[in-house]
């Protein structure tokens, strides 16, 4: 192995962007050497993720990476606990019991996925009414915990229609009786790779920032890993007159530059950002030639940093045959290096992590979705500085 200089040169940028230390760089690098003829590019394989022994990976010493206040879940996680039926288990089921052993495990704060629950749950099964947001908000009060997000209605309409507008309307006023300082969506601002597209729906989130604003909401969207592709936007144009190559700049790069830092705000999901680095490290420039660019999540955020307070916090293991590069595991449990990211993004008491596991639930384990919450608070609650 070529022996490698700690503070400049190839090594060290791709330590910085996965959050390495040297010993630990080298040691996956060594990992990654036996699958390099399979998958010679970097990005190719997720080995340089591969964690440190489990005290360096995440715990540490001294002062919590996450202050106590700011530990967070998505409801998400919990789906099938809050769409439980009460009188079939003895199971947490409904938002005012999954509120409750929310907050014995130790969490402060949840993040809302839509407001439906099972009808036989207190409330009936349509929380989302002026109402209903009345009860939510007398749970959350009585078990200590903060709303902070939900991945609600964003208008497909744009210029907006009046039943978007007033639909809009309605869904920043819950958030204002949940007493949310965020509120944001679940999907990307558009689908597509072009440039041009990614204007429109800048005019669109620029609007419907300015709306929130003015009721007192920062509004957020959240990325999967496409949104971290690169976008197209020069070069031979198509048959339909669309660009075929990149500068280099990825979507959400350019939907940070063109959007009201004011009014627009975003929510990484971390895991998605790390399939996104595994995923999408080559681009063709406008010239033609072949150029690579190895996305840094944390770096992104820390030269955005106000634009980035909420996280999805949640982790995987390698594998790649996947096509993801990971699979997704119950938070700090994986290889994503959480304390080394958080270390890097600081803002501590600005950000707001919310454990989150899309496969938690299980048809064979009902309980299982509320023990990997679990798990995803004690190893939240454990990184040290």
């Amino acid at each position: 192995m070529t022996a490698y200089n700690e503070e400049s040169g190839t090594d060290s940028a791709l330590r910085r962007s996965l959050g390495v230390s040297r010993r630990r760089f080298l040691s996956t690098c060594t990992a990654a050497a036996a699958t390099a003829i399979a998958a010679p590019a970097f990005g190719a394989s997720p080995a340089f993720a591969q964690p440190a022994p489990h005290k360096e990976h995440g715990h540490g010493h001294g002062q919590a990476l996450v202050p106590a206040a700011k530990r967070g879940i998505i409801l998400y996680t919990v789906r099938d606990a809050t769409g439980r039926d009460p009188l079939s288990s003895d199971l947490p089921s409904g938002f005012r019991e999954v509120f409750k052993e929310l907050a014995r495990y130790g969490y402060k704060q949840v993040e809302f996925a839509g407001y439906g629950q099972h009808a036989n749950a207190p409330g009936g099964s349509n929380l989302e009414t002026v109402e209903g947001a009345k009860l939510l908000r007398s749970w959350l009060d009585d078990y200590g915990l903060r709303a902070q997000g939900n991945h609600g209605f964003i208008p497909s309409s744009w210029p907006l229609s009046q039943s978007d507008l007033d639909q809009f309307k309605r869904t920043l006023e819950i958030a204002n009786i949940l007493g949310m300082d965020h509120m944001g969506t679940g999907g990307d601002p558009t689908g597509s790779a072009y440039r041009a597209d990614w204007d429109v729906a800048a005019d669109k989130w620029n609007a419907l920032g300015q709306i929130a604003h003015r009721a007192g909401i920062k509004l957020y969207t959240h990325n999967h890993d496409a949104a971290y592709g690169f976008l197209l936007d020069g070069g031979p144009l198509d048959a339909q007159g669309r660009p075929t190559r990149s500068s280099g700049i990825r979507k959400l790069e350019y939907f940070l530059k063109v959007t009201d830092p004011k009014t627009v705000w975003l929510e990484m999901d971390i895991f998605w950002a790390h399939v996104a680095q595994y995923k999408f490290h080559t681009y063709t420039a406008h010239d033609g030639s072949q150029r690579e660019n190895i996305f840094d999540p944390a770096a992104l955020v820390r030269s955005h940093n106000k634009r980035y307070p909420l996280f999805h916090a949640k982790d995987g293991v390698v594998n790649t045959t996947s096509g993801q590069g990971y699979d997704m595991v119950p938070f700090g449990t994986g290889v994503i290096d959480y304390r080394t990211f958080f270390r890097r993004v600081g803002e501590a008491n600005h950000r707001n992590p919310m454990v989150e596991q899309d496969n938690a639930p299980s048809s064979t384990d009902l309980a299982q979705s509320l023990k990997h919450a679990r798990i995803g608070y004690d190893n939240l609650a454990a990184l040290r500085k």
